[in-house]
């Protein structure tokens, strides 16, 4: 279970997360939503270890592991998928792989990738060529591949839909519910509301760097005022 309590954090003088909240159950999808600037990635990326976190905690399994450098984090069993999803171009797929599973061990990583494989067919297909030249949707699957590479108990996903074209987001977004049955804690921060609130089964709503909703995924989808509320009419389709 990846908890993440109180957390404060700053750039400079500027408070960009203020007490925020959440947590994520393994098998469970929990939706972070908030306006652009409300502290969404922030919060993730101080969770792994990428900014300091000046108060609040966050727990993996019970352990703390605020503070802790990425790459330990890693190891923790705690992974980012970034916002853009960052695959390394030049590189082929297979090799976007093995970099995701450097803290696995070899027999532990060629396990992740035959099940990396089977979650993610044509990622085979494509493993002997450059990850620059797979489609966003493709790219985007690579990079949650990468992430699993790692055998994370818990995973972190930034805007997992963005820039990709309509047809694509639906897959992707179900491959963010396979990822989540197969018994991982996922915590998501996905701009297309309507789509995440379809998927996810809790919801942390910020704004300004603070929670102003949480609960149950069901309740925001009976209740989109509350979150039209805090996010604009732009955020739900209509």
């Amino acid at each position: 279970m990846l908890e993440i309590r109180d957390l404060h954090v700053s750039y400079a003088k500027i408070e960009a997360v203020r007490g925020v909240s959440a947590s994520a159950a393994p098998g469970r999808i929990t939706l972070l939503l908030g306006a652009n600037g409300a502290g969404k990635t922030t919060t993730l990326r101080a969770a792994m270890g990428l900014l300091p976190v000046r108060s609040g905690q966050v727990v993996l399994d019970g352990r703390p592991i605020t503070g802790h450098p990425t790459h330990r984090i890693v190891r923790d069993g705690l992974v980012l998928v970034p916002e853009g999803r960052q695959v390394f171009a030049p590189l082929t797929v297979e090799e976007n792989l093995v970099l995701g599973g450097y803290t696995a061990g070899r027999d532990r990583a060629a396990e992740a990738m035959a099940r990396v494989y089977e979650m993610f067919p044509i990622l085979r297909e494509r493993r002997n060529g450059p990850a620059g030249l797979l489609s966003g949707g493709e790219q985007q699957m690579l990079a949650f591949g990468r992430a699993l590479m790692s055998t994370p108990r818990a995973m972190m996903l930034d805007e997992p839909s963005m820039g990709l074209a309509p047809t694509m987001v639906e897959s992707v977004l179900g491959a963010v519910r396979a990822i989540a049955d197969s018994g991982i804690a996922l915590l998501m921060v996905e701009q297309n509301a309507d789509m995440g609130l379809e998927i996810a089964d809790d919801v942390v709503v910020v704004a300004r760097g603070e929670v102003v909703f949480s609960g149950p995924a069901e309740q925001a989808r009976r209740n989109t005022s509350v979150v039209r509320a805090f996010l604009g009419e732009a955020a739900l389709e209509s």
